[in-house]
């Protein structure tokens, strides 16, 4: 699942009181540009926002580490200027800030974001490829993807949009591009018209992200703590409580595959409600992650294999086709808790992808109830597409569909108890977590 949408869920339990960090907003040259030009005599940096001027932490070392000409300087108080002399046809890589070193920072003491830059000059005596070479490189580009949209997107035909016209009306911005960011910043915009958050671009190291909506949560994690008794962290993505009358909760924030063992905490509060007379699990905050691991924590909770989802694929030999329809089947997991009590799963639009499926296995458990609000309706098991310009595009493989068949791309899956949650009322209280309470006890 996309990374962005598993630190959106993380982020919002940490409770952050201050202002937004200073970011990177411009190098020069950036990240993932090549035949940058070995005359080259300034690296400059600028945040959007005013810096200490009095700190910096400029990364990196060895032979990819450009070679500092001249004093370090700041032109003002966004914008800082590393000189620097560099050599032709050499790869050379830094980092604004990292993890362990952090002395850029803002007027109030916050740190930077680290933002590395890995960059690659051009031959000697050519300085910086020609406009001919690089239109060249970009039209190849351009014809690669529209390849890709028009025979290996999956959901090339939901909004109705002519790619092919698309990519004309914008051919020219794409072949000018100086660099694979630049092309990269109109793919990533002319891409946006998908309405896809499974869609974006990749350059060097970094991501752009196309369609951007952030999702309303209908959830405020800064109340739970209050409204879940005995509300306890068991590991920085579960969180876990129980009210006195015999009903538990469990909070799973994300599926996150990377780390799998803060997901092996899920299995860890199960164990422990084992004698709990019912069972809320929340994943208002989930954004996805990898399914496998959903698939375990859902076995935990049926008793025989359930079809929760199907799903078909882009068929590569078949450009343009789709192949046959497949079943999507969640086991009862071994070795692992189980719970035979009735079980209630708050759901809302922050969910999607892989949580989204996860939703699916539960609703197809007969004991689970699904309240809250409807998912985003956006899964697309995204495969990358190598443009060959330095610029790389990912975009969906297959169509998503529940257990009857049906596409819920854009659309969305519901809850079974659908409750009303304006953001001012979330701000105060939790009317999904008091209607789970209260379908429970009734």
């Amino acid at each position: 699942m996309l990374p962005r949408m598993i630190a959106l869920a993380m982020c919002c339990f940490a409770f952050l009181s201050h202002a937004a960090p200073p970011q990177v907003v411009k190098a020069v040259p950036d990240n993932g540009d090549v035949n940058v030009d070995p005359n080259l005599s300034e690296i400059r940096i600028t945040f959007d926002q005013r810096m200490d001027t009095g700190g910096r932490s400029i990364v990196g070392g060895g032979e990819s580490f450009p070679p500092i000409a001249d004093h370090i300087r700041w032109e003002n108080a966004r914008t800082v200027v590393i000189p620097v002399k560099l050599e032709p046809d050499h790869e050379y890589w830094l980092s604004i800030n990292n993890q362990q070193f952090r002395n850029f920072r803002n007027v109030r003491g916050e740190s930077a974001v680290p933002y590395p830059i890995r960059f690659v000059t051009g031959g000697a005596g050519e300085g910086a490829a020609t406009d001919a070479d690089l239109r060249e490189l970009n039209a190849a580009a351009i014809d690669t993807l529209g390849g890709a949209l028009g025979s290996m997107y999956s959901y090339r035909d939901r909004t109705g949009l002519d790619w092919e016209t698309l990519l004309h009306e914008n051919r020219d911005a794409l072949e000018r591009a100086r660099s694979p960011r630049a092309f990269g910043r109109v793919v990533s915009t002319l891409l946006a018209k998908a309405e896809d958050k499974h869609v974006w671009v990749e350059v060097g190291d970094s991501q752009m992200a196309t369609y951007q909506s952030p999702p309303v949560p209908n959830v405020n994690p800064e109340l739970l703590h209050e409204a879940v008794p005995g509300f306890e962290r068991i590991s920085p993505i579960v969180f876990m409580g129980r009210w006195d009358d015999g009903i538990g909760y469990i909070n799973v924030a994300s599926w996150d595959g990377t780390h799998p063992e803060a997901v092996e905490a899920a299995f860890e509060a199960l164990w422990r409600l084992h004698d709990a007379r019912a069972v809320i699990v929340d994943v208002r905050m989930n954004g996805g992650g990898d399914e496998t691991l959903a698939k375990a924590f859902a076995g935990c909770f049926i008793d025989e294999p359930v079809l929760y989802a199907k799903n078909r694929y882009v068929d590569p030999a078949n450009p343009g086709a789709f192949g046959p329809v497949l079943d999507r089947v969640v086991e009862p997991s071994t070795r692992r808790p189980r719970f035979t009590g009735p079980v209630v799963v708050l759901s809302g639009p922050v969910v999607m992808s892989s949580n989204e499926a996860f939703i699916l296995m539960m609703k197809a458990a007969a004991r689970a109830t699904v309240i809250g609000g409807t998912t985003q309706g956006s899964s697309g098991n995204p495969k990358p597409h190598d443009l060959g310009n330095g610029v790389t595009v990912w975009l969906p493989s297959w169509q998503a569909m529940d257990a009857e068949g049906n596409m819920f791309e854009g659309v969305g899956i519901d809850p079974d108890i659908a409750v009303d949650a304006p953001p001012e009322r979330v701000m105060r209280a939790d009317p999904v977590l008091d209607a789970a309470l209260e379908h429970l006890r009734e």
